[in-house]
């Protein structure tokens, strides 16, 4: 909010209390509106393409360009986080594959009732 405003206007406590209240109600508006659209098309979970279509089905057409172009880089952004995962994960994968195995020993002890404990060792 004080971005919309110069810099020595101040807000009070009351005015952003209901400015919090009114973007609420409009979040479930478009979100009621939203879920409609997606229980037409029977299924069950709302995506960025069903609240893109609750605004326009709610008149607010003048929203739609901005609101697409978030919703790509959005989508964008979450693909690059999967391939980097993807890629972090096969250079791991492959770091291990190439790795000299462990110069370490293990030994493990096992204990049968009635013997006393033994200790293994591989050769």
């Amino acid at each position: 909010m004080k971005k919309a405003l110069p810099k020595n206007a101040k807000i009070a406590k009351d005015a952003k209390e209901i400015v919090q209240k009114c973007v609420s109600e409009f979040i479930s508006f478009v979100t009621a509106e939203a879920a409609d659209h997606c229980q037409s098309e029977k299924r069950r979970t709302v995506n960025g393409d069903d609240l893109l279509a609750a605004m326009q089905n709610l008149g607010f057409d003048e929203y739609l360009d901005t609101l697409r172009v978030a919703l790509h880089r959005i989508r964008d952004s979450a693909q690059t986080v999967k391939q980097d995962r993807r890629d972090a994960r096969a250079a791991a994968a492959a770091a291990q594959a190439t790795a000299p195995p462990s110069q370490a020993t293990s030994t493990a002890t096992t204990s049968i009732p009635g013997l006393p404990p033994a200790t293994i060792s591989p050769t």
